[in-house]
């Protein structure tokens, strides 16, 4: 069973012409970003590894000083990786499959429209300790499902810009002492392809033109837009790219945006999408979300979020500390 392909055409953050790509920038009077032309691989494609790989990487296209600054603004994740005939018991995850959930928990139905599909499930006990700058639980699983258009064939769609919507993702959080049992799929509801996910510890990087870099390499740059620095060069671009360039799934770090960074994309949502890209607030806004997990699309479980791209969930960090994963946003991005 494979994921309904949406038509996210008008939707999507960039353009594409004649095979490049368009960042988009600083907007008009009402907030419209205008589209800044870049390479293909620019959007879509952050890179990942160990500190120590990142680091000379940037010293060959960096100086010194720059390159320590940008390293600083490496954060740690957890890479999820399908691996043929991995053992499911010592998963630190699963794409698809069903959900194990005590009897009394419902599953998550968005009004008007519907159950939702189950998408992962993630063990926080078997995530490399320490591993991650965010506040996971220690124990207990995460749960993360998503109104993929099974039942009205891609008609409605789950948009961070809509909040009728929001009710169409969702992250569970079952406690590790809850009696949970596997439990079926609502009727229309055909379970992803079972998938066991193996995590590795690693550094992430993210665009130069995120908020959490443009502020400290190139402050008042237009939000979301190429800016005059050596970090924006060409060469040093290129070779980011060429170190990996998978969207991949994942928990924590920086997210690997498929189009603009997703922080973007969510603060102008919780704004309402009423602060023009040049306003203070929309970078402020971005900086109070990070990344809880991202799910890429995944030939193993049958799994195409519209033309190959990825669902993203990211949270406040006060609300992770609370568990309060209901307050949790989502957005999805598609090439």
């Amino acid at each position: 069973m494979t994921g309904i392909v949406h038509d996210h055409a008008l939707l999507d953050l960039v353009t594409q012409d004649r095979g490049a790509t368009q960042v988009l920038g600083e907007g008009a009077a009402g907030g419209l970003p205008r589209p800044v032309s870049v390479t293909p691989w620019m959007i879509g494609h952050m890179t990942h590894g160990s500190c120590e790989a990142l680091r000379a990487l940037a010293l060959r296209h960096l100086s010194p000083e720059i390159t320590e600054k940008w390293v600083g603004l490496l954060r740690p994740g957890v890479r999820l990786e399908a691996v043929a005939g991995s053992d499911d018991g010592a998963a630190a995850g699963r794409l698809g499959g069903l959900p194990f959930m005590p009897v009394d928990m419902e599953w998550p139905t968005w009004d008007g429209h519907g159950p939702l599909s189950f998408i992962a499930s993630i063990d926080c006990a078997r995530l490399p300790k320490g591993a991650l700058d965010i506040d996971l639980p220690d124990t207990g699983t995460l749960l993360f499902f998503y109104f993929d258009g099974q039942l009205d064939d891609g008609d409605a769609l789950v948009l961070a810009e809509d909040r009728e919507s929001w009710a169409g993702a969702r992250v569970l959080h079952v406690t590790a002492d809850a009696k949970a049992v596997e439990r079926a799929a609502p009727a229309g509801i055909a379970p992803y392809a079972l998938v066991p996910l193996v995590a590795r510890a690693e550094m992430t990087a993210t665009e130069p033109w995120h908020p959490s870099v443009r502020d400290v390499f190139g402050p008042g740059a237009p939000l979301g837009n190429r800016y005059d620095h050596p970090v924006c060069s060409q060469e040093f671009l290129d070779a980011l790219g060429e170190l990996g360039d998978e969207v991949g799934h994942q928990i924590g770090g920086h997210a690997h945006a498929v189009q603009n960074p997703v922080e973007i994309e969510v603060a102008h949502a919780v704004l309402d999408g009423e602060v023009p890209w040049d306003d203070p607030r929309l970078s402020e806004e971005a900086g109070n979300w990070a990344l809880l997990a991202q799910f890429d699309s995944e030939v193993a479980a049958d799994m195409m979020w519209g033309d190959a791209g990825a669902l993203y969930w990211l949270i406040r960090p006060e609300d992770l500390a609370e568990r309060r994963f209901e307050r949790a946003m989502f957005t999805w991005q598609c090439c």
